[in-house]
C-alpha cells in the first residue's frame, strides 16, 4: 500500500474531513513539495500518497494545516494560534512495507506513530 496518512480530530471525536495536507520529499534541512491534497469525509486521502511501486528509501514531511481546519469548524482559536500547523519529519527506510502516518490532533495538542 506505500505510504498512507488518516486524521483524526481528539476535541469533537471524528475524522478531520477536510484539512489541507502537504507531503514533502526532504534532504537537510530542505524541503520540495510532492502534492497538496484534502482529507476526505473519512479524515483520510482518496487514494495513498504513495503506492507500492512509487515509494521510495528517504526522508519525508507531511504537513497538517490544523489551525484552519479548526476554525473552519468554528472553533474560536487565539492570535497567534498555539498550533498552526503540524508537520511530521519521517524517514522510509524499507520501501517494500507499508508506512502508515496518522495523527491525533486538537487545538492544543497532537500525537503520532508509526501505524500498521
Amino acid at each position: 500500500m506505500g505510504l498512507s496518512t488518516h486524521v483524526l480530530d481528539t476535541m469533537h471525536g471524528c475524522p478531520a474531513a477536510g484539512m489541507a495536507v502537504a507531503l514533502y520529499s526532504t534532504q537537510g534541512e530542505q524541503a520540495t513539495l510532492i502534492k497538496r491534497l484534502v482529507l476526505n469525509h473519512d479524515g483520510r486521502t482518496d487514494a495513498p500518497l504513495f503506492d507500492n511501486a512509487s515509494l521510495r528509501t528517504g526522508t519525508y514531511r507531511l504537513t497538517f494545516d490544523v489551525a484552519a481546519y479548526f476554525k473552519a469548524k468554528g472553533v474560536v482559536l487565539p492570535e497567534p494560534n498555539f498550533l498552526g500547523s503540524v508537520s511530521l519529519d519521517f524517514g522510509i527506510a524499507h520501501a517494500d512495507e507499508h508506512y502508515h502516518v496518522p495523527l491525533l490532533v486538537s487545538p492544543w495538542s497532537y500525537s503520532t506513530y508509526r501505524g500498521s
